[in-house]
């Protein structure tokens, strides 16, 4: 796929899998991420192998990442999505949305899904919305499958 990247005063959003620092992007999601707390490296580096990942990046330092699970046709999935704290508040995050969002094979999807507890203004103004028939939806979800791999 070919890489997007989106430069922006002096940040840097990218696809470019080659600019991930996995490392960083674990720490961030076990040890400060709600929702997936204690996953283990091999995890975080398989869900990225099978994804469209999203980099940002000030300099060389990763400060952000975000990563779509799609068919590139019908569906979309946005998970683990974060910036870190310094970094927030200055429009890098709406500069992330608009890249994910304006991704070339992300055009013409049907749905899109997204679970969040933080930061629900900023996925509203891209049009995301409570589900709106609750009653439809169903998960089969282990909360503990993390402790278990530690």
């Amino acid at each position: 796929m070919k890489v997007v990247e989106q430069v922006w005063e002096n940040f840097l959003i990218s696809t470019d899998p080659r600019k991930l620092n996995v490392g960083a992007i674990h720490h961030f999601l076990c040890y400060h991420s709600s929702w997936s707390k204690g996953i283990p490296l091999d995890r975080v580096q398989k869900s990225i192998d099978q994804s469209l990942n999203f980099g940002v990046y000030d300099e060389d330092r990763q400060i952000g990442f975000a990563r779509i699970i799609s068919d590139y046709s019908t569906i979309a999935y946005l998970g683990d999505v974060y910036l870190l704290d310094e970094y927030r508040g200055k429009g890098i995050s709406k500069r992330m949305m608009d890249t994910i969002l304006g991704h070339p094979e992300l055009q013409g999807l049907r749905r899109w899904i997204l679970l969040t507890n933080t930061a629900e203004w900023l996925y509203e103004k891209y049009g995301f919305v409570k589900v709106p028939h609750p009653e439809w939806y169903m998960e089969k979800f282990n909360s503990k499958v993390y402790e278990r791999e530690s």
